[in-house]
């Protein structure tokens, strides 16, 4: 259940909304996690515009996108990784209609601790998060 945040220039992008649906999906997707409400209704994307001259590079210039996905320890492995950061920088690139922003996107992935990642009021390891998508699964299919 990740969470991304999306930081940009204000006005990059026509329709933040469905630019944060669709982040949310792609890595809700790379992940390939159960299509179950416990991941559909807790993975999420925040798109955080900035006013104009908040973002620089070293040498000032400030038409750049970076994009955090949190996600618990382990939820990636390498393939995974590469396919996040690919999908993510081509999606920002779309939705900004910008072509030559794919090589101004920075995709930073971090991964919480385990017992790091709050849910329902709780902070949960992964066997905890686990648990509940097996019990959700369970629930979902009459068991």
């Amino acid at each position: 259940m990740p969470m991304i945040d999306i930081y940009s220039t204000a006005g990059t992008f026509a329709d933040p909304h469905k630019l944060a649906a669709d982040a949310a999906a792609v890595v809700k997707g790379v992940e390939k996690v159960p299509d179950i409400p416990m991941f559909r209704q807790n993975t999420a994307a925040f798109v955080h515009e900035m006013a104009a001259g908040s973002i620089a590079n070293v040498d000032g210039d400030g038409g750049y996108v970076r994009v955090q996905v949190l996600t618990n320890a382990g939820a990636l492995d390498r393939d995974k990784q590469i396919a996040v950061v690919t999908q993510l920088t081509d999606l920002v690139a779309a939705a900004a209609n910008d072509p030559g922003l794919k090589t101004r996107t920075w995709v930073l992935l971090t991964e919480a601790a385990p017992g790091g990642w709050g849910l329902w009021g709780h902070a949960h390891t992964n066997e905890e998060l686990v648990g509940a998508a097996r019990a959700e699964i369970a629930r979902l299919r009459g068991g």
